[in-house]
């Protein structure tokens, strides 16, 4: 799924689309961690991890897009949210 606004263009995999629908993932959520995440980790085999933190129902959860960037537009590989921000939260 090509997703295009005005602010981004990238690629969601289906993968994604069905983990962000099964896992309560708005797409406002990926579109705004993609536009300005808080932090960019390296992931494996050349990705990156782009994850915000978001507050849902008077609690802080990490959302974390494991993504391809190399590719035009770039590509959501994955998505997924926790409540366990200090065990991926980078203090470097």
């Amino acid at each position: 799924m090509q997703v295009h606004n005005a602010r981004m263009n990238f690629v969601l995999t289906d993968h994604a689309k069905k983990e962000a629908l099964r896992r309560q993932i708005p797409l406002e959520w990926i579109e705004s961690t993609l536009a300005n995440p808080e932090q960019i980790i390296s992931g494996t085999n050349r990705r990156k991890v782009l994850q915000s933190r978001v507050v849902a129902d008077g609690k802080t959860y990490l959302v974390r897009l494991i993504i391809e960037d190399w590719h035009s537009p770039p590509v959501v590989v994955t998505a997924y949210r926790t409540s366990k921000i200090e065990k991926y939260w980078s203090r470097t």
